[in-house]
């Protein structure tokens, strides 16, 4: 197969600033370097197909997020790009994929967590790739933070079959065969509750700079306060904020909620308190508030449990027979004359908030918002069906 131009990143920009098309959608950077921020707005080409695509992995559909990213690797040809930022990358048949790429000539860069919770989880598909001879040498950069801090993003961008950037809540952290001692730290996220967005459209080519930058960054202490690592991208239906950074944009949505609204949040953490009290506030003012939270305690505590309970919030904790995990993260708003969907990597945590890299992103997309609408609905069913409980 011959060689093909990478449509991406930096070359992308290039294509998109001498195309100018007229008509085409737009999308904006913006800086959160300062109040208010700088905006730059750049004109790019619109695709012939959606704009974004939903894949929903769990019980009903096992190991389909990571077979996913195998089936994206293996379609890409020599001349093309792979960035993938994660949190936690245990799968060593995926990390072989990767390493096949790089050998046939795909531009493969990898970032990933070096001290995770587990600390060991990543250590063996590190060992395999940081190889030069053997795996992708100077393509892995493993990220080590400190004070708390961590890599917590979850993004894939491909360049080829067409630029895509797949964004959500999974981490390829199975493998196999699988360790029952690993999975009883970690969960099984192959067959737990998880989400891939896969995005085609005009944020992609800023999506794939911000792999590129977490890839090749400095460890910078004050990474909020640095403009290239906080610009916020805005196309015509979906704003994508990275963190940490100086302002939440996603209180102050929330807040705006009108009596009659309706607000359901699935979570696989939630340790928050002033979250906690905000959805207590938005029952009472008579927003309709839904949570259907991760079973553990330790993701979601009892405290905050108790204090959302007695503010009239529906709250229930998703329990698997077989112990998966409900690893999703994802809000459904809908008020008067207006819907939209919260989705990425980002915890309803102070970690989060404050010290971990995540991705944010917040769409007014009908088809993303009823595809989310629809797993909600199929999660609520299963938790019925199973005699769940608060």
């Amino acid at each position: 197969m011959a060689d093909l131009p990478m449509p991406s990143g930096r070359r992308l920009y290039s294509t998109i600033r001498a195309k100018l098309l007229m008509g085409a959608p737009t999308f904006y950077v913006r800086s959160n370097h300062q109040q208010g921020g700088r905006m730059m707005k750049l004109k790019a080409e619109a695709s012939d197909e959606h704009d974004s695509r939903m894949f929903f992995g769990g019980p009903d559909q096992p190991r389909r997020l990571r077979d996913l990213l195998e089936e994206r690797i293996n379609a890409v040809p020599a001349g093309g790009e792979i960035l993938w930022v994660t949190y936690y990358l245990r799968d060593e048949r995926l990390a072989a994929a990767l390493v096949r790429a790089h050998r046939r000539g795909v531009n493969v860069k990898v970032a990933v967590e070096g001290a995770p919770r587990l600390k060991s989880a990543n250590s063996a598909v590190i060992r395999l790739l940081q190889d030069r001879e053997s795996g992708i040498g100077s393509g892995l950069r493993v990220v080590h933070r400190a004070l708390f801090r961590h890599l917590h993003e979850k993004l894939y961008c491909f360049s080829h079959p067409r630029p895509v950037a797949l964004v959500g809540s999974f981490n390829p952290s199975g493998n196999e065969p699988e360790d029952e001692r690993v999975i009883g730290k970690i969960g099984d996220q192959d067959r737990g509750h998880n989400y891939l967005v896969e995005l085609a459209g005009a944020e992609v080519g800023p999506l794939m700079d911000h792999a590129r930058q977490m890839h090749e960054c400095p460890r910078l202490l004050f990474q909020r306060f640095v403009r290239h690592t906080n610009e916020t991208v805005v196309t015509d239906s979906t704003t994508i904020y990275f963190f940490p950074r100086l302002g939440n944009p996603l209180p102050g949505r929330l807040d705006a909620l009108q009596a009659g609204s309706r607000l359901r949040i699935a979570v696989s953490h939630l340790r928050d308190g002033s979250i906690a009290d905000l959805l207590v506030r938005l029952a009472k003012r008579g927003v309709h508030v839904e949570l259907l939270t991760e079973a553990t305690t330790r993701r979601v505590p009892r405290r905050i449990e108790k204090r959302i309970l007695a503010g009239g919030v529906s709250f229930r904790r998703f329990h698997h027979p077989q112990g998966f995990p409900m690893h999703s993260k994802f809000l459904l708003a809908e008020g008067p004359g207006e819907r939209w969907a919260a989705f990425g990597s980002f915890n309803l945590t102070l970690t989060s908030r404050w010290l971990n890299n995540e991705l944010l992103a917040i769409s007014k997309d009908e088809a993303l918002f009823d595809a989310f609408a629809r797993r909600w609905d199929a999660m609520q069913a299963h938790h019925d069906g199973q005699g769940g409980r608060p």
